[in-house]
């Protein structure tokens, strides 16, 4: 029986539950996210359970992920942005977290569904808006006209920024979600010709383990991405004349 390469996507009811009519079952999609969540807490909690001067191999990896995220939130956003640090590492781990395990073979890449990159990139955008406006007031707007604009091409660009502000969220979701699921559908297809070409298969096999590479590459980059692109969004809640 032939399977589609898109059937890897499928939301798989587990448990109904029931809540005043709204259909809140838990699926296979859930169950993933609860065990990102876990395996992240897992990540740096055992890794900094035994802290000590000279770092053993889990503990420098941790300590590596805390400085390297720290450092592209100040590089990105000022040190202003400090106190966003807790949120935007959870933010990092656990779409990279979800983006590897989604490589392990009969697992469920979340990040592969727009529903869930879309719910984090729409509370991001909700949230750095409602900061930028408690912090600045009306002076947040200044983000639509940049400082040196001649007048007459203000209104233009005025529209073109808001238009550009009220996508950040798609782009942000659209971005991630593409490239996750592109890239593991290729994988499946590709997998899919191993067997049928019987000892001509080693072919598809050797380019399948290259692009398997490439695809975990792309999934630490993606997380990377989709981090840096928050942390500029909060860079211009603090900053928005800049």
């Amino acid at each position: 029986m032939e399977h589609s390469p898109l059937e890897q996507f499928e939301i798989k009811r587990l448990i109904e539950i029931p809540i005043a009519g709204l259909d809140a079952a838990f699926t296979n999609s859930s169950t993933f996210m609860v065990i990102i969540v876990l395996s992240v807490w897992f990540f740096v909690s055992f890794g900094m359970r035994r802290a000590s001067l000279v770092p053993g191999r889990w503990q420098s990896l941790v300590e590596m992920s805390y400085e390297f995220i720290a450092k592209m939130l100040h590089d990105s956003a000022g040190p202003q942005a400090r106190a966003f640090f807790p949120f935007v590492f959870s933010l990092f781990m656990f779409v990279l977290f979800a983006n590897l395990i989604g490589m392990i073979p009969y697992t469920f890449t979340v990040t592969s569904h727009i529903a869930v990159t879309f719910a984090l990139a729409g509370f991001i955008f909700v949230g750095v808006t409602v900061f930028g406006f408690a912090r600045n007031g009306a002076g947040y707007l200044r983000l639509l006209a940049p400082a040196g604009i001649p007048a007459v091409m203000l209104p233009l660009l005025v529209v073109i920024e808001l238009i550009s502000y009220f996508i950040r969220p798609i782009t942000l979701s659209v971005r991630l979600f593409a490239n996750m699921m592109a890239g593991h559908t290729i994988l499946k297809v590709i997998a899919g010709f191993v067997v049928p070409l019987g000892i001509f298969g080693f072919g598809p096999v050797f380019f399948l383990i290259a692009l398997t590479g490439l695809e975990v590459i792309v999934a630490v980059l993606q997380a990377f991405v989709f981090s840096v692109l928050t942390c500029i969004y909060i860079n211009d809640a603090i900053h928005p004349s800049h």
